[in-house]
C-alpha cells in the first residue's frame, strides 16, 4: 500500500511540474516554431543523444510550442556547408567540433592544438570558463550564436595497412582528416599524407582504398562501422574535441526574449547529461572495437616522441591563438592540474 502511495504521489508531482512548465510557457511570449538541428553523426551517437535531450527540454520548457527537428548523418551537408547554411538562415542549429570554427574566428584553433588536454575535466574547465565564453562571443559577428559546449572526445587513429605503435609507423599513410589546416599540418608533419574530406564521405573512401585511414573519437569509429574496413586502431588521443552548439544569428534574432531563454536554458541543462553519456560510451566503444580490431596502445616514450615531432605545429597555430590567450589557457590548465 505504501509503495502504491509513493508511486501515486510521484506521478502527481511529475504531472504538476509538467503543468507548471506548460502554464509558464503559455504566460510567456512563446510562439510555435520548428528548429532544424543538423549534425554529422548517427542519432545513437552521443551527439544525437544530446540533441534529443535538448529537443525534449525545449519542448517541455516551451509547453510543446517549440519543436526541434533532428537531421543526423550529415543529411543536410558536411560541416562547412552546414555552417554556411546557419549563417544564411537555411538551417537553425548544429553541433560542430569546436576547432573547425577557426575558419570563422582564428582563436578557436586553440581546441585543436595537439595534446593540449589530458582528460575531459581539463577541457570542461576551459570551455565552461572565461576562455570558452570569450571565444563564443566572437562568433556573433560571423552570424553564429554560441550556446554552449558538448563533448565529442579524444581522437584516435585507424588504418587498413599496418599497426601504428611508433612515430615511424605514420609514414606514407593516407589519412582522412577534417577540413581544417591544423589537421593537415599535424598529419603531414608526422609523415602521413593528410586528405581533408567531409565526414559523410569517409566510409566509402576507406572501403574503396582512396585513403588508408582516418581519425575520430571511439564512438564515431564504432557507430560508423569503420571497423568493417579498418583492421588497426591506435589509441593516439592526439586531439580532444569539444563540440560547439551553434544557432544561426538570423534564426536567433527571430525569437523573442522568452523563446531565446528557453533555448539557452535547455542547452545549458543538456551539457552535463551529454558529457557524462559521451564519456561512458567511450569506454564501451573501446570494448566493442577490441573485439573487431587490433588495438595498439602507444607507450609513453612514443607519445613523448610524437609530441616533440608536432611541436612546430603547436607553435605555428599558437600564434593564431595569441600570446595573451595562450598564457591564460596554460594558467587555467595549471590550476586544474594542481587540484
Amino acid at each position: 500500500m505504501r509503495n502504491v502511495l509513493k508511486t501515486t504521489l510521484a506521478s502527481a508531482v511529475a504531472a504538476g511540474l509538467m503543468l507548471a512548465a506548460t502554464t509558464a510557457a503559455q504566460a510567456a511570449d512563446i510562439k510555435e516554431h520548428t528548429l532544424r538541428f543538423a549534425f554529422q553523426s548517427d542519432k545513437n551517437h552521443p551527439i544525437g543523444v544530446g540533441a534529443q535531450k535538448f529537443a525534449d527540454l525545449v519542448s517541455q520548457k516551451s509547453g510543446g510550442k517549440i519543436a526541434v527537428k533532428l537531421f543526423p548523418n550529415g543529411t543536410l551537408g558536411g560541416d562547412v556547408q552546414v555552417v554556411s547554411s546557419l549563417q544564411g538562415g537555411v538551417i537553425d542549429m548544429t553541433a560542430l567540433s569546436s576547432g573547425l570554427l577557426s575558419g570563422q574566428v582564428k582563436e578557436f584553433v586553440l581546441f585543436d592544438l595537439p595534446f593540449m588536454f589530458t582528460n575531459g575535466r581539463e577541457a570542461d574547465a576551459i570551455v565552461d570558463g572565461p576562455i570558452g565564453k570569450k571565444l563564443g562571443e566572437k562568433l556573433a559577428d560571423k552570424g553564429l550564436m554560441a550556446l554552449g559546449y558538448w563533448e565529442l572526445g579524444f581522437r584516435n587513429l585507424t588504418n587498413s595497412r599496418h599497426p601504428v605503435a611508433k612515430l615511424e609507423d605514420f609514414k606514407g599513410l593516407k589519412i582522412r582528416v577534417v577540413q581544417s589546416p591544423i589537421y593537415i599540418d599535424l598529419f603531414n608533419t608526422l609523415g602521413a599524407n593528410a586528405v581533408p574530406m567531409p565526414f559523410p564521405e569517409v566510409y566509402s573512401a576507406l572501403e574503396q582504398k582512396a585513403v588508408d585511414g582516418q581519425e575520430n573519437p571511439l564512438k564515431s569509429i564504432e557507430l560508423s562501422k569503420f571497423y568493417e574496413v579498418q583492421p588497426y586502431l591506435s589509441l593516439t588521443r592526439h586531439i580532444y574535441s569539444p563540440l560547439s552548439i551553434l544557432m544561426g544569428k538570423k534564426s536567433w534574432d527571430k525569437l523573442s526574449k522568452d523563446e531565446q531563454a528557453v533555448i539557452q536554458q535547455s542547452l545549458t541543462e543538456s551539457q552535463d547529461y551529454q558529457r557524462k553519456y559521451a564519456r561512458g560510451e567511450d569506454e564501451k566503444s573501446l570494448g566493442v572495437l577490441k573485439g573487431s580490431m587490433k588495438v595498439a596502445e602507444l607507450p609513453p616514450a612514443e607519445v613523448a616522441r610524437i609530441r616533440e615531432k608536432v611541436k612546430p605545429v603547436v607553435d605555428k597555430y599558437s600564434k593564431d591563438v595569441g600570446e595573451p590567450l595562450m598564457n591564460e589557457l596554460n594558467a587555467e590548465l595549471a590550476k586544474v592540474r594542481a587540484k
